[in-house]
């Protein structure tokens, strides 16, 4: 069972070393990596040659442009094995993460695609804090969720469903949704691990999330992700009423608030980290903080996205 691993990336000179070199370290090793390029700007191309001089089983691509979707679809386009496996840049798989998506097609051969793991890298107090606002949690003997970028599949399977939409963010949702409307016999391998690195400051984890706002509002996912969120605001403007016609002492109320969103982000995770988090005030309110960060750019996204539409009409 051979398999070709596929890996889009554009501008990751500060990541893709490490992510060669954990490929290089597979006890079950791709018979081919596909490094397509979509017009980097800094010298990841550069990085890219040097780490894998003498590697034959590695080919670059390099296009112009390309989104993560279009760089997959080249990337499988160009694929020479019946299985592709893709992941990402800014990860670092695990030594056994390729054996481990393998085993599920060794156990049961009928498996169309099946869907790996993932943990957050969590270096500093930001990403802890990050981990808990927005990363789903785990649960022993399952897949946090389905991640394209740990994932492996018949070629027929990206074939039959036109592939991914060329696209910024959402792409690989939208995928998914398309597989399963397939009925391919899917597969998860809660073994099969990488180490996913989350935005590792307030500014990068502001534009990260408008841009996958605005891309996942331009597919018209609003009732996904946005709308969710605009009832929550919707419910703070009545508290805020209050506060201006009534009395101050509503504030409280803000506060709570937030704090039982950041009590609920951290307790959903106590399966994994344990319920000290909640104790710990830097975490707390750190928590509350990410969870206002990404709220700001989900609005600002949405408000780029329907910027971008108006100018089109």
């Amino acid at each position: 069972m051979q398999v070709s691993l596929i890996i889009p990336v554009k501008d990751e000179s500060d990541s893709l070393s490490s992510l060669i070199a954990s490929i290089k370290k597979q006890t079950y090793p791709p018979a081919e990596i596909i490094i397509v390029d979509g017009g980097s700007t800094d010298n990841t191309i550069e990085i890219a040659e040097k780490s894998i001089a003498g590697d034959l089983r590695f080919k670059i691509i390099k296009v112009s442009q390309a989104s993560p979707g279009k760089g997959r679809n080249i990337g499988a386009e160009n694929a020479g094995h019946q299985w592709i496996a893709f992941t990402d840049a800014g990860i670092l798989l695990d030594i056994d993460w390729l054996e481990n998506l393998v085993g599920q097609v060794r156990n049961n051969p009928k498996l169309d695609i099946v869907y790996g793991n993932f943990n957050p890298v969590r270096s500093n107090l930001f990403e802890i804090c990050a981990t808990f606002a927005y990363v789903v949690p785990q649960h022993e003997g399952v897949i946090r969720e389905r991640f394209i970028a740990s994932s492996l599949m018949k070629k027929e399977v990206w074939e039959k469903v036109g592939g991914f939409p060329d696209l910024r963010a959402a792409e690989d949702l939208i995928f998914m949704e398309s597989v399963d409307a397939q009925n391919y016999l899917t597969g998860y391998a809660p073994t099969a691990n990488l180490h996913w690195q989350l935005g590792p400051n307030a500014a990068s984890t502001f534009w990260k999330f408008v841009l996958y706002s605005k891309h996942n509002a331009l597919v018209g996912r609003q009732w996904d992700w946005h709308y969710g969120v605009a009832k929550y605001y919707l419910i703070l403007s009545l508290f805020i009423v209050m506060i201006v016609f009534h009395s101050w002492w509503w504030l409280t109320a803000v506060f709570l608030w937030l704090f039982l969103r950041s009590a609920r982000r951290i307790l959903k995770h106590r399966h994994e980290y344990g319920i000290s988090s909640l104790f710990n005030p830097a975490i707390l309110i750190g928590v509350a903080l990410v969870i206002l960060l990404i709220d700001m750019a989900t609005f600002v996204g949405w408000g780029q996205a329907f910027m971008t539409t108006e100018n089109k009409s």
